[in-house]
């Protein structure tokens, strides 16, 4: 329509042509006279000839009475950058979320709205919206030959404004309205409309910021709180919003102690029920809880309060909704034409080609764009051991082997380097959930791995879960399922996940799975969750782990808060208070999360008592961990000690503050008498069911 519309040289002079319908008559205003435009078609098209270049005309515009001025965008050139197009072209535009989507900004002096999206096979893309009453005859958008890429400036439109593309593809057929891939703001489904959307935020983290290096100090505590934004807690029989959530959760979060945040997927999606795991909007937060600057606003005040925030993340597939990505421009743009590789049979949907380099390019900076320009402290990768096998979850004949004849994804290996090691250069930090045993996952890309910064540990949360299901009277025979987890605990930089994915499609809450009657269920809760603040490795607990709820997790109701009034449960959240101070203020307990230096055993053998006990060590610091797994009071039980001294216990399961039967003492001094390979011991009485942690206070 560029080359149609707008004014062209024609003879010794210029010929403006323009497409208003549903007007009476149109006027050419180029700033000093106002001239009548001809009518030469029904429909609505109006010429004028004129000696010379009218510039950045206005039209006047009339119908019924009514007079209204506004720009002709067919009078704008691109102001598309040869840069831009050339890092485009590239697959290395970092900051791609400032060069697609929808802009508000000044060209010419003129106020308007550039919209640029990428379309190659496209024969036409038309944009419908609040600014030109949806009508598809009025903008088509400018192709940028070789790129891909189509742009339009519309003047007068402006920001909170909804948007749809109209695109035709390659055949002439006219595709379903799309969403903005990279708009970042959308309207409620069924609409799904992009919003042009520009922040008015004014960041206050910087003494948060300014701390966040190049590379992640893997011996800080983190201990995480993952969270469904929707369903934590209600306000007035309804979901919070952002900024309500930063009035309620960040006090909480501060006295329960955890380090961090992690959000399920807040990016745009659909289908409530998929909890933000089937997005179709990578660049829009969800609209269900605000706008994007409510959003930063929350994100700000938690790390002015100190609390880092992760997000989950999902690169790995994306739903085959109408109004997606899915056969965007009429081809398979964003997924692989071939099912065998496109698409996911366990969940139907569709997978990324991660050899097509404006693909790849979309998903790295839509992960630098969290990091960016919501601040971001890291992201959880969904789901990645599907995108780095090419048999996932398929029976021979259902994949394509690689170029070697192999299983891996080579095109999505690559792509996780790359992400990764962009995120840890903008000071952020990456979770892989990955449960197959792919070496190298948090291995510097440079050394041949992954370059995750933390891989989620599914073999110690399926072994330990398994364990705590046992009667005790059955657990000497399956002790190795807690003490295989640290064969390979240094492996990988692990973190210890009871996440959500525990608690929901049927398989109960976590004080469910736990072995006995009531009284035994929430003491063997919280010697677990001792046992996991213990063992190496950074922890994370889903919402509703710290009340000891009863019934599964539901997205469709909140927390089951009641349960704090009952002395029981309170114990559970004083526990998980007391751990997270405990863990946070202990160097032992976290500094060498990640490396063997921190971590040895006392005894790992005491089948027939079902007892456990290990040093935890840090540069300047050492703590002894003792776990009994019967509901057996173990009396004058000796345990072999490294040092003189007398033994603080730090930490008790069982003591009453946390609902236990308090059998507890206060502190123990050393005897002369070695035990488990070790000059000194201790004589303890080892309480029911409990974890008990010693700090020695030298003499």
């Amino acid at each position: 329509m560029f080359a149609v519309l707008g004014a062209h040289r024609h003879g010794d002079g210029y010929l403006v042509r323009t497409f208003q319908p549903h007007v009476d008559s149109v006027a050419l205003n180029d700033g000093t006279t106002t001239v009548p435009m001809q009518r030469v078609h029904e429909g609505g098209v109006f010429e004028l000839r004129c000696k010379t270049h009218p510039g950045h005309y206005r039209l006047d515009l009339t119908h019924n009475g009514h007079h209204w001025q506004t720009h002709d965008a067919y009078s704008f050139a691109s102001g598309l950058g040869e840069l831009d197009l050339y890092l485009f072209g590239e697959g290395t535009h970092t900051e791609l979320y400032k060069l697609l989507g929808a802009h508000c900004l000044t060209q010419d002096g003129i106020d308007g709205v550039r919209f640029v999206v990428w379309a190659p096979s496209a024969k036409q893309v038309n944009i419908i919206g609040s600014f030109n009453d949806w009508d598809r005859r009025r903008h088509t958008l400018r192709l940028h030959l070789g790129s891909g890429l189509w742009e339009i400036f519309i003047p007068g439109a402006v920001e909170h404004q909804n948007y749809k593309y109209l695109i035709q593809a390659a055949d002439g057929s006219w595709l379903p309205h799309k969403s903005d891939p990279v708009a970042q703001y959308s309207e409620a489904p069924p609409g799904n409309a992009s919003i042009v959307y520009r922040s008015h935020y004014q960041w206050q983290d910087n003494a948060w910021q300014s701390e966040r290096g190049s590379f992640p100090d893997l011996s800080k505590p983190i201990s995480i709180y993952e969270i469904h934004a929707g369903s934590w807690r209600w306000h007035d029989g309804r979901q919070q919003t952002y900024r309500e959530l930063a009035d309620s959760l960040i006090p909480y979060l501060l006295e329960t102690g955890f380090t961090h945040i992690e959000f399920m997927p807040l990016s745009e999606h659909p289908f409530t029920a998929s909890w933000g795991y089937q997005p179709t909007g990578l660049f829009a937060p969800t609209h269900r809880f605000g706008q994007p600057d409510d959003l930063r606003y929350l994100i700000d005040q938690c790390h002015q309060a100190g609390i880092g925030v992760i997000m989950d993340w999902v690169p790995g597939h994306f739903p085959s909704d109408d109004h997606g990505l899915a056969k965007f421009d009429g081809t398979h743009l964003y997924e692989h034409a071939d099912p065998r590789q496109g698409f996911h049979q366990d969940w139907n949907t569709l997978i990324y080609n991660y050899g097509r380099v404006e693909v790849r390019n979309f998903l790295v900076a839509n992960a630098l764009y969290w990091i960016k320009e919501f601040h971001l402290d890291g992201l959880r990768v969904d789901a990645v051991a599907s995108m780095l096998y090419l048999d996932y979850s398929r029976e021979d004949g259902q994949w394509i082997p690689n170029q070697h004849g192999g299983n891996e994804n080579l095109e999505a290996i690559a792509f996780l380097q790359q992400v990764n090691e962009r995120i840890h250069e903008a000071g952020a930090i990456t979770l892989a959930e990955e449960s197959t045993a792919w070496d190298g996952v948090s291995k510097p890309v440079y050394l041949g791995g992954l370059g995750f910064t933390y891989k989620w540990n599914m073999g110690w949360m399926n072994d330990t879960l398994d364990y705590f299901k046992l009667n005790p009277i059955h657990r000497r025979y399956h002790q190795d399922q807690l003490t295989f987890s640290i064969m390979y605990a240094f492996t990988e930089n692990f973190a210890l996940p009871f996440s959500h994915d525990e608690v929901v499609h049927g398989k109960g809450s976590l004080l469910g799975k736990m072995a006995g009657d009531p009284w035994q269920k929430l003491a063997n809760l919280r010697c677990c969750y001792a046992m996991m603040y213990a063992h190496p490795g950074k922890k994370l607990l889903f919402m509703g782990a710290e009340l000891a709820q009863h019934q599964e997790w539901s997205h469709d109701r909140e927390l089951d808060w009641y349960l704090l009034d009952d002395p029981a449960h309170r114990g559970v959240f004083n526990t998980v208070k007391a751990l997270n101070q405990l863990y946070r203020d202990t160097p032992a307990l976290h500094q060498y999360d990640c490396d063997g230096r921190g971590f040895e055993w006392i005894d790992c053998d005491d089948r027939d008592q079902s007892v456990l006990s290990w040093y935890r060590f840090g540069d300047n610091d050492a703590v002894v961990v003792v776990c009994n797994l019967t509901p057996v009071v173990r009396e004058q039980y000796r345990l072999g000690v490294n040092q003189r001294g007398r033994y603080d216990v730090v930490f008790n399961s069982d003591d009453h503050q946390f609902g236990g039967s308090g059998v507890s003492y206060a502190q123990v001094d050393t005897d002369e008498i070695d035990a488990h390979q070790r000059p000194f011991s201790l004589t303890l009485t080892l309480p029911p069911l409990a974890t008990v942690i010693l700090k020695v206070s030298p003499s």
